[in-house]
């Protein structure tokens, strides 16, 4: 599935979502909740707030696989994640398209190589109210998301988290941290049923990534399209 070249607001249609808005939404969700504080104490919930506090940095390979409403998955993709607190980050997907997601703490940068073509806002502009935007890591994460324990399963403690805004594009996210407290999994559920699935392996945790990773330059001739 081709990546759409409209990237906000809305999915392209109610039942095959827009891969390139559930790219932008859910990765930037992930980074806030990887870069947020929180004070509450249970046994997922306190995994996170572990992984936050020993984690600065961090580098992983992922894969992210996109379902319907069936069940059916409709897109897969896969690539290495990094991120730096606060607020930036670098997702750069190989297959089955390149792509790169750059956040600079200023800017969100989306470049389709394939497309020759560069989308570019600013960052809370790009995601407008959704808590997602809040990458500061400077806040509560409860002021943005209701956190509940969820059944343990695969091993791995889960939990559970509901965004308290009404148009935040998704309607829950669930995490799941291994016995060394890295996150591992997440999963991602939007108001159309559809759900991506994120899982990350071989995760360095404050590996020293350079500064020019968190920094993008349009390439010469590209399309840029910005507000």
């Amino acid at each position: 599935m081709r990546i759409a070249q409209t990237l906000l607001p809305i999915f392209s249609s109610p039942t095959i979502p827009h891969i390139r808005e559930i790219t932008m939404k859910y990765i930037l969700a992930a980074l806030m909740l990887l870069t947020f504080s929180l004070s509450a104490h249970a046994a997922a919930i306190e995994k996170l707030k572990t992984f936050i506090a020993a984690t600065h940095s961090a580098q992983a390979n992922f894969t992210q696989d996109v379902f319907d409403q069936t069940g059916k998955r409709i897109q897969r993709s896969s690539g290495i994640m990094q991120f730096q607190r606060p607020g930036k980050f670098r997702w750069t997907y190989q297959k089955p398209y390149e792509q790169l997601i750059v956040g600079d703490g200023v800017k969100f940068w989306l470049y389709d190589a394939d497309l020759n073509q560069v989308t570019v806002k600013k960052l809370d502009a790009a995601l407008g109210s959704s808590p997602a935007a809040l990458l500061s890591g400077s806040n509560e994460i409860e002021s943005g998301f209701n956190l509940t324990e969820d059944a343990s399963r695969d091993g791995m403690e889960w939990l559970l988290a509901i965004p308290k805004a009404q148009d935040s594009g998704f309607e829950r996210i669930r995490m799941a941290f291994d016995a060394q407290a890295g996150l591992a999994v997440m999963e991602l559920y939007d108001a159309f049923g559809n759900k991506t699935v994120l899982k990350f392996s071989e995760m360095q945790r404050n590996p020293k990534l350079a500064e020019r990773q968190f920094h993008f330059t349009p390439p010469k001739g590209a399309d840029v399209l910005s507000d």
